[in-house]
């Protein structure tokens, strides 16, 4: 019996080592085109204009000169959830921080609910504490979503003080490590 088993193991590692290379393929064809919708690394980040849950407008733009996180999340999402604690102690670690692309560090916190007072509670319970929380309430027909190319969440963009994609999709330490590398 194992006479057969090893070949059919050797066959699906063969067959495996396929896929991921196909995988790999399609990945590296990916930042083509981000970079035909402008979203590729050192492109200009799209203007988010947006309510907060007080509905004052807040923009992206206003926050230009500092290093900003743009977190795609909803209250829903439980990976965003479990995110959220990193998000919050590296905000609270690098708020302050002098960097050569920005002075300070904030989160501009783009949420996908349609349910506002979801959205609110999961401010409140996960204690995400900058001022900068904006929503459409359209879920997945999020405007901000939409423009940034958001296929799934949590999804992230970290963009420079003068409004450049420094990198996307940075989470727990590796967001930190970044961050690190940046200051001044």
């Amino acid at each position: 019996m194992n006479i057969f088993r090893k070949p059919l193991f050797i066959i699906g590692l063969a067959a495996l080592s396929f896929v991921g290379l196909s995988f790999v393929e399609g990945l590296n064809k990916m930042p083509d085109e981000e970079q035909s919708r402008g979203l590729g690394i050192g492109s200009k980040a799209p203007e988010i204009e947006m309510n907060d849950p007080n509905g004052q407008v807040r923009k992206l733009s206003d926050l230009q000169g500092k290093v900003v996180l743009i977190d795609f999340w909803a209250a829903w999402c439980k990976p965003c959830r479990r995110e959220n604690p990193n998000v919050v102690a590296t905000y609270n670690d690098y708020k302050n921080t002098s960097f050569k692309e920005g002075e300070g560090f904030t989160v501009l916190s783009v949420s996908l609910d349609q349910n506002k007072s979801q959205w609110i509670a999961a401010i409140e319970q996960d204690k995400l504490a900058w001022e900068n929380h904006v929503s459409d309430l359209k879920g997945w027909s999020n405007a901000a979503a939409a423009t940034y190319g958001v296929q799934s969440i949590p999804a992230t963009f970290l963009i420079g003080g003068d409004g450049t994609i420094l990198a996307k999709n940075l989470r727990g330490r590796a967001l930190r490590n970044v961050l690190e590398k940046m200051k001044k």
